[in-house]
């Protein structure tokens, strides 16, 4: 469980310590963006297996770890949570979005916000945030605590991180971006900034966000050993 903690400390570390702070501006500005990028991309990688491995091997001790648990009913709004989490995620890898990595320029570009960044300027990382909530929600033993409480913090809080740079960095062409979108979902919607147009959201972004999810729901009692379906359902 040692392992597991430091894995995740250290993960939230580099994202909020590191890339989430004027430390980033100061390692820019000394080895260039792109060699940045790269560096922290590496680390990144090695830090997630290092905390996948450890989770893993907390297992088995966690099971006997069990902080709370609200009960099998909680399991029927997997599959909606993390549909939505995916309609989100992974159709903001493909969107060209300000808050993105190296996409800064889409900044000033025309129709930059359409599809779900009509929902939230950070549609991927709020697609994190719901699928590590509800995993962190059902899953109540002390591993799973720390594995996917970790994904959860830094996913709302990298949201914030990630606003506070792009406004250093962009000024006033951020703040007009800004009005025109939220943070959190449908915020901009409601308060009248910004019309949510589904349609926008219906096309080969949506497919492919379809596709992935299904493949993972299909396969995740072979690749995880737990059913998603409420039934306990296994496909093949």
């Amino acid at each position: 469980m040692e392992m597991l903690i430091a894995a995740a400390a250290v993960f939230l570390a580099i994202h909020l310590l590191i890339a989430g702070t004027r430390v980033r501006d100061v390692l820019t500005g000394a080895i260039g963006e792109r060699a940045y990028l790269g560096l922290f991309s590496l680390a990144s990688i090695g830090v997630i297996v290092w905390l996948v491995m450890a989770y893993n091997a907390a297992g088995p001790l966690a099971e006997n770890m069990r902080l709370y648990n609200l009960g099998p009913r909680a399991f029927d709004f997997g599959i909606p949570l993390v549909g939505l989490a995916f309609f989100l995620g992974v159709q903001g890898l493909f969107l060209p979005n300000p808050t993105a990595v190296m996409q800064e320029g889409s900044i000033a570009k025309e129709g930059t916000i359409q599809g779900v960044l009509r929902i939230t300027r950070h549609p991927f990382l709020w697609g994190v945030a719901i699928w590590s909530a509800f995993h962190l929600a059902v899953n109540g033993n002390e591993a799973s605590i720390i594995f996917f409480g970790t994904f959860f913090a830094l996913s709302i809080l990298g949201t914030f991180s990630i606003d506070a740079k792009r406004r250093r960095k962009m000024g006033e062409a951020w703040s007009q971006f800004a009005a025109k979108t939220s943070n959190i979902p449908f915020g901009a919607v409601i308060s009248g900034r910004n019309q949510l147009k589904l349609g926008e959201s219906l096309g080969w972004r949506f497919w492919i966000a379809l596709v992935i999810f299904l493949a993972i729901l299909f396969s995740h009692a072979r690749l995880i050993g737990v059913s998603p379906f409420p039934s306990g359902w296994v496909p093949f």
